[in-house]
């Protein structure tokens, strides 16, 4: 395809149950888990698609950024499988891969981003505003000062004793306070909204959101976990949203796109969808991924592939867990 990539088979393996049992990812056993389901997911994904290995113009694989154990476990079966199937293999950045999922066509009627693009990615350990230029040229404009807005979802919802993973937690917690048309009471910080620069800080906003934890949960305050919720991402999803738009009035893209593991927060794409119509009307074209494709996914590692094809050789793809955006 010229313009898009199309999805022809996929298949999951989920290690959801062991990650909601320690409240987290443990790197070590996540790692033990894929290796178990890695071969078989494969194996079916081939049988699924019906695809002949002939049929197979290469092999993509994450390279980083990244949990290293999990990210062995992908390589090496790759240039395994490359070596075994004569395939050339193309490793691919992990965050420039979230934005690809935008290129991936559901349907013939779909619209494709266009150049230039404004960027927020936002996932568990990155926050970052990019200009994209062209399917080569990533312009980084700003990025998180300390933790991430992922970061912030996470550590807030175990302090308030969510199930993992604690961001849908989150927002089906803050649909409830909505309905119960409580007064609010809390209004947490906006770090950095107002600053002119494109950078993040979540830090002080997970700090005001402990303080005010402690002050609620002493006065048994009837809404406790709800309101924290509702107002936790309430500021979360501002921030997001005023630093794009500003973004975008500085330098008037063609589309923005959402990409990464907090794009699948309702919120935040409502909001977002809502700002850039009355701000922008027709003018700049939003692209927000199915919420299917927002997570952590081989479906978006082949179509960053497919958009930046740089084949290396085997011997010289290596796991890089500190990978940066324009590594």
């Amino acid at each position: 395809m010229q313009d898009g990539t199309k999805l022809i088979a996929q298949s999951l393996s989920s290690s959801i149950s062991v990650q909601e049992k320690y409240k987290g990812i443990v790197p070590d056993q996540a790692a033990r888990e894929q290796l178990e389901s890695i071969l078989p997911v494969i194996h079916d994904v081939l049988t699924t698609s019906q695809i002949l290995l002939t049929s197979i113009d290469a092999i993509a694989v994450t390279v980083g950024p990244g949990l290293i154990g999990s990210l062995l476990v992908g390589v090496e079966t790759a240039k395994t499988l490359a070596l075994a199937w004569n395939k050339p293999l193309v490793p691919v950045n992990h965050l420039i891969a979230h934005i690809y999922a935008n290129w991936i066509l559901e349907n013939s009627a779909v619209n494709l981003p266009q150049f230039p693009a404004i960027v927020l990615l936002v996932s568990g350990g990155h926050s970052e505003l990019i200009l994209m230029h062209n399917h080569q040229k990533f312009e980084l404009l700003g990025s998180t000062r300390d933790d991430a807005a992922g970061e912030c979802f996470d550590k807030c919802g175990r302090l308030l004793d969510l199930p993992y993973p604690y961001g849908p937690y989150i927002q089906t917690e803050a649909e409830k306070f909505v309905a119960d048309s409580a007064e609010l009471v809390v209004n947490f910080p906006r770090p950095l909204s107002d600053s002119q620069n494109f950078d993040f800080s979540f830090s002080g906003l997970k700090t005001a959101f402990l303080n005010k934890y402690n002050e609620l949960r002493a006065s048994n305050y009837k809404f406790l976990v709800p309101h924290l919720a509702y107002e936790l991402q309430e500021s979360i999803t501002d921030i997001l949203v005023k630093k794009t738009v500003r973004a975008v009035k500085k330098y008037k893209p063609r589309s923005v796109l959402l990409a990464g593991g907090v794009a699948a927060n309702k919120r935040l794409r409502e909001k977002l969808q809502s700002t850039m119509n009355r701000e922008f009307g027709s003018t700049v074209n939003l692209h927000i991924p199915p919420i299917s494709l927002c997570t952590d996914n081989a479906i978006n590692i082949a179509s960053a592939a497919f958009f930046n094809y740089h084949p290396q050789k085997i011997e010289t793809v290596s796991a890089q867990p500190g990978l940066h955006l324009n590594d």
